[in-house]
């Protein structure tokens, strides 16, 4: 593994693991490249006090290192310089598919140009349609990662994906509405979105027997570390709905909880 990834650090608290020892060796360096990826775009559109306007010009520039990696250029701008070389040996050592991470950059864009001028999701399918974007590509970019293709596969890891991506923002709400972001489709109540991420969760939880060796393990647990923040929030929301709810934290029983529904699932 690179040195640079060996050292990269995780600066934010993940509830969902990313490149686990459950991960391939031979594929850590990739799943860490992408997440490195996708964290410095979602710092461009939440973390520090930029205006939208000086976040979409930077997104701007940072698509454009992207359209460079692709193209097998060296990257123009320092700031991301390492996460670009390291993205790039992703792609050609893995052939990654390009539109994915476009489509990421495409979701992080809209999340600052719709908190600028405080737009809220009208339904349920617009809210889903930024899944597909901000969470869909991930699982894909895994999946081929993993050889893994056909459409079935797909289409069960797009429903655990975007199960997560609003499981993510059902227990980050409080933080969100600080920061005059809601995800919370308008026609709805956080009520019958807990139970959808539950619904949409078991839609796509048939795939764990489909991905080869402990990448299904790896998806086990991702699967069931899921449930158990959505169980908190849920319980959180039953106790007090009119209060903003506090963000679930894993503990080490959550975990072997866990761990024991990964062996039964």
């Amino acid at each position: 593994m690179p040195a640079a990834i060996q050292q990269a650090s995780v600066d934010h608290y993940e509830n969902f693991p990313v490149a686990s020892w459950l991960c391939p060796a031979r594929l850590r360096p990739a799943v860490v490249a992408i997440y490195h990826f996708a964290r410095t775009a979602d710092d461009l559109a939440d973390e520090g006090d930029a205006t939208a306007q000086q976040r979409l010009d930077d997104f701007r520039q940072y698509r454009a290192e992207l359209d460079l990696c692709l193209s097998g250029q060296a990257t123009h701008d320092l700031r991301w310089k390492q996460v670009f070389v390291n993205l790039q040996s992703a792609v050609l050592a893995f052939s990654l598919p390009a539109q994915p991470l476009r489509d990421l950059l495409s979701a992080f864009e809209q999340d600052v140009a719709y908190t600028s001028v405080g737009h809220r999701y009208r339904d349920r399918a617009e809210l889903l349609d930024y899944c597909r974007r901000s969470a869909n590509p991930v699982g894909r970019l895994m999946l081929h990662l993993y050889g893994v293709g056909d459409e079935q596969s797909l289409a069960q890891s797009d429903a655990i994906c975007s199960a997560l991506q609003l499981i993510n923002f059902w227990q980050d709400r409080t933080g969100d509405l600080d920061r005059g972001r809601d995800y919370l489709p308008q026609d709805s109540t956080l009520r019958q979105e807990l139970q959808f991420a539950r619904d949409l969760m078991a839609q796509g939880t048939p795939l764990v027997h489909r991905v080869p060796g402990r990448a299904g393990w790896e998806l086990r647990a991702m699967v069931q570390g899921g449930l158990c923040i959505l169980s908190q929030v849920d319980a959180l929301y039953a106790k007090n709905a009119s209060s903003p709810l506090p963000r679930p934290v894993i503990t080490k029983w959550d975990m072997a909880g866990m761990a024991w529904k990964c062996l039964w699932m």
